[in-house]
């Protein structure tokens, strides 16, 4: 079994995580599949090989059954900000591909598609500062758009596709013209079986060992680290607030809260 040991370690803006198996579990996975300890260990060490937060939604573990593996991926912002602090980076610029007919194919920028226009793919550019050429991608939209499981587009893909595979040449270039930063990292939209705009992007919120009550411990949560020490800790919690509403016997409330150029255009 894997150990439910909490690892502490910086973001890459300087704000300190601490995250632990458990934490993962009761807190960061997102659908209704159970996740594997393979599979949390994977997410914990992503986010702290990539400084990623993954309580402001910086990165998601996603497992919607339990007959394919989870999906791991990173926050819409991630890309776009990480990219405007790298000193080498000079700006982007993305768009889209329209087949014009007779083999023609109309690169433009944005991601305008007028009726009766056929969209294709999506293209992006990515300068550097130490680089003369940018590094250039073009994405088909038949690789990557989302479906549903009887083969239609999903609704995401469905409403807005020039939006999407514009997003996802943009990320495919960001990881080539800086793969140190973003390796190992993938975007929601190049995952054709996850809906980005499904994803919460609220703030996660853990409740510290001091704020659990009595009631809470009850419910089955009294464990909130699976260390020896937090146990211990938590346990001292428990019987002060005890001693605490003996003392207090006309006082309701429990103490404490239950868990409740030279840069181009920038895009996303």
């Amino acid at each position: 079994m894997v150990s439910d040991k909490a690892i502490t370690y910086q973001t890459d803006t300087g704000s300190e995580v601490k995250l632990s198996p458990s934490i993962i579990r009761r807190y960061l996975v997102q659908g209704r599949g159970n996740v594997t300890d393979q599979e949390v260990m994977m997410f914990l060490m992503l986010c702290k090989q990539q400084k990623l937060d993954p309580f402001l939604r910086e990165a998601y573990l996603i497992k919607y059954g339990n007959e394919k593996p989870a999906t791991l991926v990173t926050g819409k912002e991630v890309f776009t900000k990480r990219a405007e602090r790298h000193p080498g980076f000079r700006g982007a610029h993305a768009g889209i591909i329209v087949d014009q007919g007779k083999g023609v194919l109309e690169y433009r920028a944005g991601s305008l598609v007028l009726e009766g226009e056929e969209l294709v793919g999506g293209w992006a550019k990515i300068w550097k500062v130490d680089r003369e050429v940018p590094y250039e991608n073009s994405v088909s939209l038949k690789e990557y758009i989302g479906r549903k499981k009887d083969g239609t587009p999903n609704q995401q893909w469905s409403n807005k596709p020039a939006t999407m595979i514009r997003k996802v040449a943009l990320v495919q270039t960001y990881r080539e013209a800086f793969p140190e930063t973003f390796s190992g990292m993938y975007d929601a939209d190049e995952m054709s079986h996850v809906e980005s705009d499904t994803l919460d992007d609220s703030p996660v919120e853990v409740p510290k060992e001091k704020d659990v009550t009595p009631e809470s411990v009850a419910e089955g949560d009294s464990d909130t680290t699976g260390s020896t020490e937090g146990k211990k800790g938590m346990e001292d919690t428990i019987e002060r607030t005890r001693q605490q509403a003996e003392k207090q016997p006309d006082n309701d409330e429990v103490a404490g809260k239950a868990f409740g150029d030279d840069k181009q255009e920038e895009i996303f």
